[in-house]
C-alpha cells in the first residue's frame, strides 16, 4: 500500500537547502521514493494562510520503505540539518478512503 509524505518547511536558515535539494532525493529513490512535488508556490484556499516556504510531497511503496528512508544513517545528517534550519511538520498518509466510497482506493 502506498504511502505518501507531506513535508511542510517554514525555512528559518537557508543554509541547508542547496545541499539537501541535491542530494535527499536520491536517498529518497534508494528507498523506493519519488518526489511528486517539491515547490513553493503554496496558495491557501481555505483556513488560515500557512506561512510555509516550502511543501514537498513524497510517494513511497509502503510504509516500511519511508521508515527505511527516515532512518537512513545517510540521511541523519540531512535531517538534522533541515530541523536545525526549519520548523518542519512532516504527516504520512496511505492511499486509502475513510468512508470506502472511492472505488479505485482501498477502503480504509
Amino acid at each position: 500500500m502506498s504511502v505518501y509524505l507531506i513535508a511542510d518547511i517554514k525555512v528559518t536558515n537557508a543554509d541547508w537547502v542547496p545541499t539537501y535539494a541535491t542530494n535527499v532525493h536520491n536517498l529518497v529513490a534508494r528507498h523506493g521514493g519519488k518526489y511528486l512535488s517539491r515547490s513553493g508556490n503554496i496558495s491557501t484556499l481555505e483556513g488560515e494562510k500557512s506561512d510555509s516556504t516550502l511543501i514537498a510531497l513524497l510517494e513511497f511503496p509502503d510504509a516500511a520503505a519511508f521508515h527505511a528512508f527516515a532512518t537512513d544513517p545517510e540521511y541523519a545528517p540531512y535531517g538534522a540539518a533541515r530541523q536545525a534550519g526549519s520548523r518542519s511538520q512532516f504527516t504520512l498518509i496511505d492511499d486509502t478512503d475513510i468512508a470506502g466510497a472511492i472505488s479505485y482506493l482501498p477502503k480504509g
